[in-house]
């Protein structure tokens, strides 16, 4: 599909969307730089989150380096759209309604949601609408999917709060992952190429992301009701020292970040 640069993309309807295939993308058993398993079973109690925020390459490196062992394992792929099982070429068509995505799966006694949704919102501009830089089509879309009724109102509320630090009309789209259960599911694993990019041998650095440098506000400033034992885990050091800036995933060592380093 091509888009006119003076014409914003628009999501194609699921009725038109590719066919897709029944055979799910071959990946790795193992994360390249955590060693974890890449598929679940995940183990007890850990959660999944999965978001997009742009080139999907990025996006998984500053996720998977946040510290203190919270982060069990992550993957790119392709969410929210309507064919099973797409290919890069073809959700990069804007053929199948996928965004660029990460799933990651954590522990939620060791980094918080909250944490993992203050890196998303920091580290891309989610008010670009469908695009990321020079980056332009429905794949690049922002979006974050919900997996249960606590991480809705989590979501929902760092929106509101994130939108008024902006100043601006936050684009991003949100939705319950079961919404897309008639599909197959909300995410589909990407090539195992595409696998934690940026940490292989002769990667492109390229990141499309464009962070604001503008923090979330505090978290008890927006906090819903019954939810603050969500508070984030990693301290506003870290943040200072290690949030995101413009290219900072490209320049950053692939070994996650040492815990107290900040």
């Amino acid at each position: 599909m091509m888009f006119n640069m003076f014409t914003e993309p628009k999501l194609i309807e699921p009725e038109k969307a590719l066919p897709g295939r029944e055979a799910p993308m071959r990946v790795s058993d193992r994360h390249a730089v955590l060693g974890s398993k890449m598929k679940g079973p995940w183990p007890a109690g850990y959660k999944v989150a999965v978001f997009a925020n742009g080139c999907f390459w990025g996006s998984e490196k500053g996720i998977w380096r946040l510290p203190g062992d919270g982060i069990y394992t992550t993957a790119v792929g392709y969410a929210a759209g309507f064919t099973p099982n797409p290919t890069y070429e073809e959700a990069c068509s804007g053929r199948t309604g996928h965004t660029e995505a990460v799933q990651v799966v954590f522990d939620p006694e060791k980094v918080s949601f909250v944490d993992i949704l203050r890196w998303f919102w920091e580290a891309h501009d989610p008010t670009s609408g469908m695009g990321q830089g020079n980056d332009r089509g429905t794949q690049y879309r922002s979006g974050f999917y919900w997996f249960d009724d606590e991480q809705k109102a989590l979501i929902e509320a760092s929106k509101a709060a994130y939108g008024k630090a902006l100043g601006k009309s936050i684009t991003t789209e949100t939705a319950a992952a079961s919404d897309y259960d008639k599909y197959g599911g909300v995410f589909y694993y990407g090539e195992d190429y595409h696998q934690q990019y940026l940490a292989k041998p002769m990667a492109r650095p390229y990141c499309s992301a464009q962070p604001q440098c503008v923090s979330l506000p505090p978290f008890e400033e927006w906090a819903p009701p019954g939810l603050e034992h969500h508070a984030p885990k990693l301290p506003e050091a870290f943040w200072k020292r290690h949030g995101p800036k413009p290219h900072c995933v490209i320049r950053s060592p692939d070994e996650p970040i040492k815990w107290g380093d900040w």
